[in-house]
Protein backbone atom coordinates (compact mmCIF):
# COMPACT_ATOMS: atom_id res chain seq x y z
CA UNK A 1 0.00 0.00 0.00
CA UNK A 2 1.20 3.26 -1.03
CA UNK A 3 2.40 5.64 2.51
CA UNK A 4 1.03 8.51 1.11
CA UNK A 5 -2.10 7.64 0.57
CA UNK A 6 -4.03 10.59 2.55
CA UNK A 7 -5.84 12.35 -0.23
CA UNK A 8 -8.92 11.55 1.21
CA UNK A 9 -8.59 13.51 4.41
CA UNK A 10 -10.77 16.74 4.41
CA UNK A 11 -7.69 18.34 4.73
CA UNK A 12 -6.25 17.31 1.74
CA UNK A 13 -9.62 18.25 0.26
CA UNK A 14 -9.44 21.56 1.84
CA UNK A 15 -5.67 22.10 0.32
CA UNK A 16 -6.87 20.86 -3.08
CA UNK A 17 -9.88 23.58 -2.75
CA UNK A 18 -7.22 26.36 -1.88
CA UNK A 19 -5.00 25.85 -4.73
CA UNK A 20 -8.08 25.98 -6.70
CA UNK A 21 -9.15 29.32 -5.65
CA UNK A 22 -8.93 31.57 -8.82
CA UNK A 23 -6.14 34.07 -6.50
CA UNK A 24 -3.75 31.55 -6.24
CA UNK A 25 -0.58 32.14 -7.78
CA UNK A 26 1.41 29.22 -8.38
CA UNK A 27 -0.09 27.94 -11.59
CA UNK A 28 2.67 24.45 -11.48
CA UNK A 29 0.62 23.88 -8.12
CA UNK A 30 -2.73 24.01 -9.94
CA UNK A 31 -1.82 21.85 -12.66
CA UNK A 32 -0.65 18.84 -10.19
CA UNK A 33 -3.83 19.37 -8.30
CA UNK A 34 -6.32 19.19 -11.68
CA UNK A 35 -4.11 15.93 -13.42
CA UNK A 36 -4.70 14.43 -10.30
CA UNK A 37 -1.17 14.12 -9.08
CA UNK A 38 -1.22 16.22 -6.06
CA UNK A 39 0.12 13.49 -2.76
CA UNK A 40 -0.50 14.14 0.46
CA UNK A 41 0.44 13.05 4.36
CA UNK A 42 -1.51 14.01 7.15
CA UNK A 43 1.05 14.20 9.53
CA UNK A 44 0.33 15.61 13.41
CA UNK A 45 2.51 18.13 14.58
CA UNK A 46 5.40 20.15 12.87
CA UNK A 47 7.01 20.94 16.11
CA UNK A 48 7.00 16.89 17.09
CA UNK A 49 9.19 14.12 15.38
CA UNK A 50 6.42 11.87 15.74
CA UNK A 51 5.33 11.29 11.78
CA UNK A 52 8.99 11.49 10.79
CA UNK A 53 9.60 7.82 9.60
CA UNK A 54 6.48 8.20 7.23
CA UNK A 55 6.94 11.84 5.97
CA UNK A 56 10.81 9.88 4.98
CA UNK A 57 8.98 6.66 3.53
CA UNK A 58 6.53 9.09 1.41
CA UNK A 59 9.87 10.82 0.27
CA UNK A 60 11.59 7.63 -0.90
CA UNK A 61 8.49 5.87 -2.72
CA UNK A 62 7.66 9.55 -4.27
CA UNK A 63 11.23 9.55 -5.83
CA UNK A 64 11.11 6.21 -6.64
CA UNK A 65 7.59 6.29 -8.90
CA UNK A 66 8.90 9.84 -10.15
CA UNK A 67 11.86 7.98 -11.58
CA UNK A 68 10.01 5.20 -13.05
CA UNK A 69 7.51 7.95 -14.86
CA UNK A 70 8.97 11.72 -14.70
CA UNK A 71 5.73 13.15 -15.86
CA UNK A 72 5.72 17.26 -15.18
CA UNK A 73 3.89 18.98 -12.29
CA UNK A 74 3.83 16.52 -9.13
CA UNK A 75 4.23 17.06 -5.45
CA UNK A 76 4.13 15.57 -2.19
CA UNK A 77 2.37 17.89 0.28
CA UNK A 78 2.76 16.97 4.32
CA UNK A 79 -0.10 18.60 5.99
CA UNK A 80 0.21 19.01 10.02
CA UNK A 81 -3.11 19.01 11.56
CA UNK A 82 -2.72 19.44 15.37
CA UNK A 83 -0.31 21.98 15.10
CA UNK A 84 -1.16 25.12 17.00
CA UNK A 85 -0.77 28.49 15.66
CA UNK A 86 2.91 29.80 15.32
CA UNK A 87 4.86 32.59 14.30
CA UNK A 88 7.05 33.01 11.36
CA UNK A 89 9.80 32.34 13.21
CA UNK A 90 8.40 29.78 14.93
CA UNK A 91 7.41 27.90 11.74
CA UNK A 92 10.42 28.73 10.37
CA UNK A 93 12.54 26.60 13.05
CA UNK A 94 10.04 24.27 13.36
CA UNK A 95 10.22 23.72 9.36
CA UNK A 96 14.07 23.13 9.27
CA UNK A 97 14.03 20.78 12.58
CA UNK A 98 11.69 18.10 10.58
CA UNK A 99 13.78 18.63 7.56
CA UNK A 100 16.91 18.11 8.89
CA UNK A 101 15.16 14.76 10.41
CA UNK A 102 14.07 13.90 7.02
CA UNK A 103 17.76 14.30 5.61
CA UNK A 104 19.31 12.40 8.67
CA UNK A 105 17.28 9.65 7.87
CA UNK A 106 18.28 9.52 4.05
CA UNK A 107 21.71 9.43 5.07
CA UNK A 108 21.11 6.37 7.47
CA UNK A 109 19.27 4.88 5.01
CA UNK A 110 22.71 4.69 1.95
CA UNK A 111 20.86 6.70 -0.18
CA UNK A 112 23.22 9.15 -2.45
CA UNK A 113 22.81 13.05 -2.77
CA UNK A 114 21.40 13.81 -5.97
CA UNK A 115 24.54 15.37 -7.86
CA UNK A 116 22.58 17.87 -9.84
CA UNK A 117 22.59 19.71 -6.41
CA UNK A 118 24.84 20.68 -3.72
CA UNK A 119 24.18 19.78 -0.02
CA UNK A 120 25.63 23.07 1.06
CA UNK A 121 22.89 25.56 2.16
CA UNK A 122 25.13 28.38 1.34
CA UNK A 123 25.88 27.18 -1.93
CA UNK A 124 24.02 28.98 -4.85
CA UNK A 125 23.04 25.02 -6.27
CA UNK A 126 21.54 23.94 -2.59
CA UNK A 127 18.65 21.67 -2.48
CA UNK A 128 17.88 19.01 -0.57
CA UNK A 129 17.66 15.20 -1.91
CA UNK A 130 15.61 12.31 -1.10
CA UNK A 131 16.21 8.60 -2.16
CA UNK A 132 18.86 10.46 -4.99
CA UNK A 133 16.03 13.06 -6.14
CA UNK A 134 16.51 16.43 -5.35
CA UNK A 135 13.32 18.73 -3.64
CA UNK A 136 12.73 22.50 -3.45
CA UNK A 137 10.09 22.76 -0.31
CA UNK A 138 7.65 25.29 -0.02
CA UNK A 139 6.33 26.48 3.51
CA UNK A 140 2.90 27.41 4.30
CA UNK A 141 1.06 28.39 7.75
CA UNK A 142 -1.72 30.40 8.87
CA UNK A 143 1.14 33.70 9.95
CA UNK A 144 2.61 33.58 7.00
CA UNK A 145 3.85 36.95 5.55
CA UNK A 146 3.08 36.50 1.73
CA UNK A 147 -0.98 35.97 1.08
CA UNK A 148 -0.14 33.15 -0.93
CA UNK A 149 1.95 31.17 1.86
CA UNK A 150 -1.41 31.30 3.85
CA UNK A 151 -3.21 28.18 4.79
CA UNK A 152 -5.34 26.52 7.73
CA UNK A 153 -2.46 24.32 8.99
CA UNK A 154 1.37 23.98 8.40
CA UNK A 155 1.95 22.73 5.07
CA UNK A 156 5.35 21.34 3.61
CA UNK A 157 5.08 21.04 -0.22
CA UNK A 158 7.80 19.14 -1.82
CA UNK A 159 8.50 20.01 -5.10
CA UNK A 160 11.16 17.60 -7.24
CA UNK A 161 14.08 19.67 -8.82
CA UNK A 162 14.35 17.86 -11.98
CA UNK A 163 10.75 18.81 -12.76
CA UNK A 164 12.44 22.98 -13.19
CA UNK A 165 14.99 20.79 -15.38
CA UNK A 166 12.65 19.67 -17.60
CA UNK A 167 10.69 22.99 -18.25
CA UNK A 168 14.00 24.73 -18.78
CA UNK A 169 14.88 22.03 -21.46
CA UNK A 170 11.51 23.02 -23.03
CA UNK A 171 12.02 26.60 -22.92
CA UNK A 172 8.72 26.77 -20.42
CA UNK A 173 10.44 27.82 -17.34
CA UNK A 174 10.89 31.65 -17.65
CA UNK A 175 7.31 32.20 -18.56
CA UNK A 176 5.76 29.72 -15.81
CA UNK A 177 8.12 31.54 -13.41
CA UNK A 178 6.54 35.11 -14.51
CA UNK A 179 3.20 34.03 -15.00
CA UNK A 180 3.14 33.33 -11.07
CA UNK A 181 4.96 36.35 -10.08
CA UNK A 182 2.74 38.28 -11.60
CA UNK A 183 -0.20 36.27 -10.01
CA UNK A 184 1.82 36.79 -6.73
CA UNK A 185 1.99 39.93 -7.42
CA UNK A 186 -1.69 40.70 -8.09
CA UNK A 187 -2.57 39.34 -4.40
CA UNK A 188 0.16 40.74 -2.29
CA UNK A 189 0.64 44.19 -3.80
CA UNK A 190 4.70 43.41 -4.50
CA UNK A 191 7.21 41.09 -5.45
CA UNK A 192 8.28 38.50 -3.35
CA UNK A 193 11.62 39.29 -2.18
CA UNK A 194 12.87 36.07 -1.38
CA UNK A 195 12.77 34.70 -4.86
CA UNK A 196 15.70 33.87 -6.84
CA UNK A 197 17.15 31.48 -9.65
CA UNK A 198 18.74 28.22 -8.78
CA UNK A 199 22.23 29.01 -9.45
CA UNK A 200 21.84 32.72 -8.35
CA UNK A 201 21.27 32.58 -4.54
CA UNK A 202 21.16 29.54 -2.12
CA UNK A 203 17.31 28.60 -2.38
CA UNK A 204 17.27 27.77 1.14
CA UNK A 205 16.24 31.54 1.96
CA UNK A 206 12.82 30.82 -0.14
CA UNK A 207 11.14 27.69 2.05
CA UNK A 208 9.98 28.88 4.98
CA UNK A 209 8.33 32.52 3.12
CA UNK A 210 10.00 34.55 6.15
CA UNK A 211 11.58 37.47 4.59
CA UNK A 212 15.23 36.89 5.45
CA UNK A 213 18.39 39.39 5.61
CA UNK A 214 21.67 38.76 4.15
CA UNK A 215 23.32 37.51 8.03
CA UNK A 216 20.57 34.83 8.18
CA UNK A 217 22.18 31.74 8.38
CA UNK A 218 20.57 28.02 7.72
CA UNK A 219 19.97 25.60 10.26
CA UNK A 220 20.25 22.86 8.14
CA UNK A 221 23.75 21.18 8.66
CA UNK A 222 24.64 18.39 6.14
CA UNK A 223 27.01 15.69 6.75
CA UNK A 224 30.42 16.28 7.03
CA UNK A 225 31.46 13.99 3.82
CA UNK A 226 28.41 14.98 2.18
CA UNK A 227 29.72 18.52 2.63
CA UNK A 228 33.50 18.00 2.05
CA UNK A 229 32.22 16.29 -1.64
CA UNK A 230 29.96 19.61 -2.35
CA UNK A 231 33.74 21.71 -2.11
CA UNK A 232 34.81 19.61 -4.88
CA UNK A 233 32.02 20.06 -7.19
Amino acid sequence: MRVFDDIDHPLAARFQDFVRRPDFPCVGAKSAVGRGQMKFVVARDLQSSWDDLRIYSALLEFATAYRENRKLFQSLVVLFETTPRISETAFEQAMWTRIQSLADKDVWHGQDYDERVSPDPESPHFSLSFGGEAFFVVGLHQNASRPARRFDVPALVFNLHDQFEQLREQERYEGLRANIIQRDVAIAGSPNPMLARHGELSEARQYSGRAVGQDWECPFTPPPALAAASNDR
